[in-house]
């Protein structure tokens, strides 16, 4: 999938409209909106100065939060502007809209090298429909299209996808960002001819999210660990008893169907043999979703596949993260997509923090490629502090689960062709 990089282009003293993700964590401190993780503005920092070496006038547009067509100020990329200038060491110019007159004026009192970032794009509901007079408003200020927002490529909105088909119709180049080439290099290239052995491992609550995605790689994999809330589906399709845990008892078909595949692939399907396993206890505690929040007693390691009727497996054993880390040894190819269990929580980390230090090892000692399939894996390697310890992780939640399930991404096909 040879698609045009910046790296191909000629921007000098043009206006390159930008696409970034800056979906970034915001938390109220002393009435001010303050970013707490910046790992989303920091990621886009090489395509961002490649281009301005290169003198290009960026224009960068991005999405916060879900702000429903509504001007919502606790969703504001202002405080992403004051963060960015202070990471690339310049003024970035803030404009507190991203169509008509106050965009146009900021754009044309631009000079090569400058950059101006746009205000939410989600403040308009026509973003995320596609709209295309919407699109014609966004595409005005653009000479060139770049995409660096992975995380938002499976979407056909306006930012991503309008807005490209309109500058390539006039004529003017489309390409894929520094950000954006790694992702589709890591998840596409290096994932079609992986090095052997190569090694799955996949996590998270529900088989019928990702049974597209073990589908797909039950064709590549050599072995695939399941962990998660979503092993438990595969128990109960196996006739055992899963108490009070997460399960999909209408998936029980398709983890039955997973597991005949496998066998006949010959791949090495291997689940969970032990569990960690508490009882659930409903408290008067609101969460932030206002949800009662569970108190989870009596936390143990439980070495029955039955899981006790009164408790919920809530991470993967002693017995199966050794297993497991044995498999991942191995490996000269990793993938990880969702972690092992509720690793929120202290008491239920272990396991996922066990393969993540194994993702490391195999890494660091053996040269394993490890690629890490976005969303709470990616949480779970930095809280672990071993988030540089791997070759990649993807900045993509939803789109990097749909990359890998072989679904065309909407912000990538309208990219130009090489």
């Amino acid at each position: 999938m040879a698609k045009l990089t910046v790296r191909d282009l000629d921007v000098r003293g043009k206006r390159v409209f930008l696409r970034v993700d800056y979906n970034v964590p915001l938390e109220e401190k002393d009435g001010q909106m303050v970013i707490t993780d910046a790992t989303r503005i920091v990621a886009t920092l090489p395509t961002l100065k490649l281009l301005i070496e290169n003198g290009g006038k960026l224009i960068l547009t991005a999405h916060l939060g879900r702000p429903k067509g509504k001007r919502d100020a606790t969703m504001s990329l202002k405080p992403v502007a004051t963060r960015l200038s202070e990471l690339l060491g310049k003024p970035v110019a803030f404009v507190d809209d991203c169509i008509g007159e106050k965009v146009e004026k900021a754009v044309a009192a631009m000079k090569d090298g400058d950059v101006v970032l746009l205000e939410n794009v989600r403040y308009y509901n026509e973003e995320e429909k596609n709209d295309p007079a919407f699109a014609e408003k966004l595409a005005k200020v653009a000479d060139v299209y770049v995409n660096d927002a992975f995380g938002a490529a499976h979407r056909a909105h306006a930012s991503t996808e309008g807005v490209a088909r309109l500058v390539a119709k006039r004529g003017g180049k489309c390409a894929a960002g520094l950000l954006m080439e790694l992702e589709l290099k890591f998840l596409g290239d290096e994932l079609d001819k992986p090095a052997r052995p190569f090694v799955v491992i996949l996590g998270g609550a529900k088989v019928s999210d990702k049974i597209k995605v073990i589908d797909r790689l039950l064709e590549k994999a050599d072995t695939i660990l399941i962990g998660g809330a979503m092993a438990y589906t595969f128990r109960l399709a196996q006739g055992y008893k899963t108490g009070k845990s997460l399960v999909e008892p209408d998936a029980t078909d398709t983890a039955k169907s997973a597991l005949a595949k496998a066998k006949a692939k010959n791949v090495k399907f291997l689940l969970p043999v032990d569990d960690v396993v508490a009882t659930p206890v409903k408290t008067d505690k609101l969460d932030k979703k206002g949800k009662p929040v569970i108190e989870w007693q009596n936390p143990r390691a439980n070495s029955d596949m039955n899981c006790p009727d009164d408790a919920a497996g809530l991470d993967i054993g002693p017995a199966t993260v050794k297993a497991y880390a044995a498999e991942v040894a191995t490996a000269k190819t990793i993938l990880w997509n969702g972690p092992m269990g509720l690793f929120e929580n202290k008491q239920f980390a272990a396991g996922t923090n066990a393969v993540a230090q194994a993702v490391a090892d195999a890494t660091q000692k053996s040269g394993a490629k490890s690629i890490i399939g976005g969303g709470d894996s990616v949480k779970a390697l930095n809280k672990a502090k071993l988030g540089d310890k791997v070759t990649f992780m993807s900045t993509g939640g939803g789109a990097s689960l749909e990359f890998l399930e072989g679904a065309v991404l909407p912000g990538v096909a309208a990219l130009t062709d090489k």
